[in-house]
């Protein structure tokens, strides 16, 4: 099968493609295949046989990474939503490794997504590596790596989609950002509480309880002193 022609401008550097991406580090871009060439496909068979999960955008692999703390914040999240959309029968919940292709050519992995009955039109989740699915809920459990302008292309790519409801979570100023377009967000402080609004009517989780098995997260001064966040 012959590679697809790339969707970026032939004179761009990697530093162009960094910047377009909202800045992140550079080992987060796959260079094989060639930054604006990857595919659907190329997605697919490295998640399936790499250690490693990709994002698709604009023709360019982007790896999706996700430490400790993250995890088990997001487990959290995934523990709590599917007790209670199975006990309501709403749906289904996927973790950090649901693959969904949100648009041709646009390929993203919610931390933590729920994709409602209704949205699946009464028929079961497809058997495919990376459905043509766009979650009612999508979660995202911030990094240290992840950048503001990433994540507000994020934002933009799941609500043009046709996701209803975005939760930011962000273990290290522990709160969290629920959006219900991109440029409509509260933030929630520990001693707050996320609900499901109009996607998860009834579902409630107290913000602290995300964090209650992490230390505090200490910022480091230029001078190399630890601030506390």
């Amino acid at each position: 099968m012959a590679r697809s022609k790339s969707v970026l401008p032939k004179n761009w550097s990697m530093g162009d493609v960094l910047k377009h991406f909202g800045g992140i580090a550079p080992e987060r871009i796959r260079i094989d295949p060639a930054p604006g060439r990857a595919t659907e496909r190329d997605v697919i068979r490295l998640n399936d046989h790499e250690d490693r999960l990709y994002e698709l955008v604009d023709g360019v692999l982007v790896e999706k990474v996700m430490g400790l703390p993250e995890s088990i914040v997001a487990g959290e999240v995934l523990g709590e939503l599917r007790a209670f959309v199975k006990a309501h029968d709403l749906g289904v919940v996927a973790g950090a490794d649901g693959t969904l292709r949100l648009l041709p050519g646009l390929v993203r992995i919610p931390d933590v997504a729920f994709i409602s009955r209704e949205r699946l039109g009464g028929k079961k989740v497809p058997r495919r590596a990376a459905p043509d699915l766009a979650p009612d809920l999508a979660v995202e459990v911030l990094s240290e790596g992840n950048t503001k302008e990433e994540m507000e292309r994020k934002l933009k790519d799941y609500f043009f989609a046709g996701v209803r409801l975005v939760w930011y979570i962000d273990v290290y100023k522990r709160v969290a950002e629920v959006y219900t377009s991109p440029d409509q967000v509260m933030k929630l402080t520990e001693a707050e509480v996320l609900d499901g609004g109009d996607v998860l009517p009834g579902f409630r989780l107290p913000v602290g309880e995300l964090f209650a098995e992490l230390e505090p997260y200490e910022r480091r001064k230029r001078n190399g002193r630890k601030k506390p966040s």
